[in-house]
């Protein structure tokens, strides 16, 4: 049963919050808020023009709010209104309007500089473009020295007879193989005081 009775008051706490409308103060001066419901006692805090509170109940004469610090009063219920206030509108226009104009200013620098080095940039172009030709010119020349190159170098690789290449390798595989063998013996008999032991 305590459960339930638990559960069904956080129900409605989470109900008043969920239905809670914001609303804003007036452009009137200031606003009292009230601990008390007919706002009988003396305020405690002063609400100024354009205020933002949440409205968590209401009647006729006076709404019970909630400040977006958490804390919660009475005010006059006539002086709630629920598009902001001119003061508070002209207010947001005109920071608005500040930044929009420093962006505006700022597009413009950037648009000078960025015409500065198209100027910049065509004007290499321009400069660059006679220059273009002759390195055309320089790359075809390198090109046909590059061809007389190849084809001397194919002229020289077949230039060695074969003939004469596997017999120098075969004389280059005997010469080397005697001579090991020849090293071997050398070295067996400085080991065994001049004797072959094998």
């Amino acid at each position: 049963m305590l459960k339930r009775v638990g559960l069904a008051m956080a129900l409605c706490a989470v109900a008043q919050v969920a239905a809670a409308e914001t609303a804003y103060v007036t452009d009137s001066l200031r606003l009292g808020l009230h601990a008390a419901p007919d706002t009988s006692d003396r305020p405690f805090e002063n609400l100024i023009s354009g205020t933002a509170v949440d409205v968590l109940e209401r009647n006729p004469n006076y709404a019970r709010v909630r400040l977006t610090d958490g804390r919660e009063g009475w005010v006059k219920a006539t002086f709630l209104v629920e598009l902001k206030p001119a003061a508070a509108r002209v207010a947001e226009l005109e920071a608005e309007l500040l930044s929009l104009s420093e962006a505006a200013t700022a597009a413009k620098t950037a648009q000078g500089a960025a015409e500065q080095e198209l100027a910049r940039y065509t004007a290499e172009l321009e400069a660059k473009t006679g220059s273009a030709e002759t390195i055309q010119e320089t790359v075809e020349r390198l090109r046909e020295e590059n061809g007389a190159h190849e084809a001397r170098l194919e002229a020289y690789r077949y230039s060695l007879p074969i003939k004469w290449v596997i017999p120098a390798l075969v004389v280059v595989l005997v010469a080397g193989f005697l001579a090991g063998l020849w090293w071997l013996d050398a070295l067996i008999r400085r080991r065994h005081g001049g004797f072959r032991v094998y």
